[in-house]
């Protein structure tokens, strides 16, 4: 794949990652993770081991880190996006709450919009349902318009 000179791909031990053990948990969820505060590349590390230890996921795959302009407020940093693949247990709200207690381990402080953050984590996909409500979209709903998504999405093919 040949990125413009806006975009980096960044590999390393845990991006990408696949894991061939089976699992038991029952639902399939794909989840974008992004941040542009600090060391996003470590913080991902860590997180990525957090996830490991966790007995409610098991990661079944993750995409290369991709660095790429931020949107919507410009005026920042750019940003390290990644997709992780994991298999839970946990309903979408509950996993939501789950990864809104990640962020605030992580030091995510939601400002404004758009904002600059230490950790974004979004639901992009739970198996094939969807959810609509004031809480929770899901498929997550610009998905298709976040470059970063389409083109970590070729990575797991």
């Amino acid at each position: 794949m040949v990125l413009n000179k806006d975009l980096k791909l960044y590999f390393s031990n845990f991006y990408p990652y696949k894991n061939k053990a089976m699992s038991n948990k029952k639902h399939i969820v794909v989840l974008s993770i992004g941040g542009n505060i600090g060391n996003t590349r470590r913080r991902f590390n860590k997180l990525f081991l957090k996830f490991k230890q966790d007995n409610k996921f098991v990661i079944l795959q993750t995409t290369p880190l991709l660095k790429n302009p931020p949107f919507g407020y410009i005026k920042q940093d750019d940003f390290i996006n990644g997709l992780i693949i994991v298999k839970t247990n946990l309903t979408p709200i509950r996993l939501l709450n789950t990864i809104w207690q990640y962020e605030k381990r992580f030091k995510r402080v939601r400002s404004f919009k758009n904002a600059p953050r230490t950790l974004d984590i979004d639901i992009v996909f739970y198996d094939t349902i969807k959810i609509n409500s004031t809480k929770l979209t899901i498929p997550h709903k610009n998905w298709r318009n976040r470059q970063s998504i389409t083109i970590l999405m070729e990575y797991l093919k």
